[in-house]
């Protein structure tokens, strides 16, 4: 059965660093593939921390810029991009007379990115249709619920009657792939093995870093990186535009609030953004290996590594 390594946590606990500094020790034959959902867009390389030239010179990196900042993205698309790399990765022979196989290393902090991939979630790969969604969006709510009761017994177990957009968007999938709604919310189990190393930090020293991560953002060029993206004539009101960050430089661009603000708002936005990344990888889990970020995490994660590899890999002391 191939294996995978996913390296979760955080925003700002260090994934990428370690994920490079686990490829260094395979021997180059480690791969990374990003569950992040905002480094998938092209051109939001600052605020979105992507990998650096020679991170990604040190590891070869997939699901990175694979679309365009105003193209829509979701995540049955990532799962899509996500298998086509796995299965690249483990095809891929390192040219070795042990012919053992490569490493994937499943690297970010989008908790449902990373669980959908390792518990086998069925996703409906079904983009939103703009002329169905009007037709559906005109109607009343009770005329809605009724079709999706027809179409899926079991809707209203988990879908409010009052929320239109979640009866929409099921009767969407339904007149889309003929499956009840339902059926899309079963697992089907991964035909492969994981390993979940989760770096963690103190809250205050996770904040601090957070705080010197933005402020080197600012330094590097995040004011224009923002710039060139609205001068190319993406709206501010995309949704990458739209996050944290982003959505505060273009207040700042716009004139509605100072650099200063717009800086400490990302900082209290990212708090934010890392305590809801650790609703999704809960200390308590007992699928996650925790290690303590900084100063040792790199040992402790390759002994995880060498004894979930066992001999396979055939790895180096």
């Amino acid at each position: 059965m191939p294996k995978l390594i996913a390296i979760v946590g955080a925003t700002a606990t260090g994934k990428t660093a370690l994920a490079v500094e686990l490829a260094r020790r395979l021997d180059g034959r480690a791969e990374a593939i990003g569950a992040d959902s905002r480094q998938v867009y092209r051109r939001l390389d600052i605020g979105t921390a992507k990998p650096t030239s020679e991170e990604q010179a040190a590891a070869r990196h997939h699901l990175i810029d694979v679309v365009e900042p105003d193209q829509p993205f979701s995540l049955g698309q990532w799962l899509v991009l996500a298998q086509a790399a796995l299965d690249g990765v483990w095809s891929r022979p390192d040219g070795r007379p042990s012919g053992r196989d490569p490493t994937p290393l499943v690297v970010g902090g989008t908790g449902q990115y990373v669980w959908a991939l390792l518990e086998g979630w069925r996703v409906p790969r079904v983009p939103a249709r703009a002329e169905l969604r009007r037709e559906l969006g005109s109607r009343t709510p009770e005329s809605l619920l009724a079709e999706l009761r027809r179409a899926d017994p079991q809707a209203e177990s988990y879908i409010d009657p009052r929320n239109v957009r979640r009866l929409v968007r099921a009767l969407e999938v339904y007149r889309e792939t003929g499956k009840p709604f339902s059926y899309w919310r079963t697992k089907e189990a991964p035909a492969f093995a994981s390993l979940v190393i989760g770096l963690r930090l103190e809250r205050q020293e996770l904040y601090r870093r957070i705080g010197e991560r933005v402020e080197r953002m600012v330094e590097a060029g995040f004011v224009e990186e923002v710039r060139g993206l609205l001068a190319m004539g993406y709206s501010r009101d995309l949704p990458c535009l739209s996050g944290i960050g982003y959505r505060e430089m273009c207040e700042h661009l716009a004139g509605e609030r100072d650099l200063p603000s717009a800086v400490e708002r990302t900082k209290t936005g990212t708090h934010r953004l890392a305590r809801h990344q650790n609703t999704w990888f809960k200390a308590d889990d007992p699928r996650i290996h925790w290690i303590e970020a900084g100063e040792g995490a790199a040992d402790e994660a390759w002994a995880l590594v060498r004894e979930f590899a066992d001999r396979r890999l055939g790895v180096r002391g």
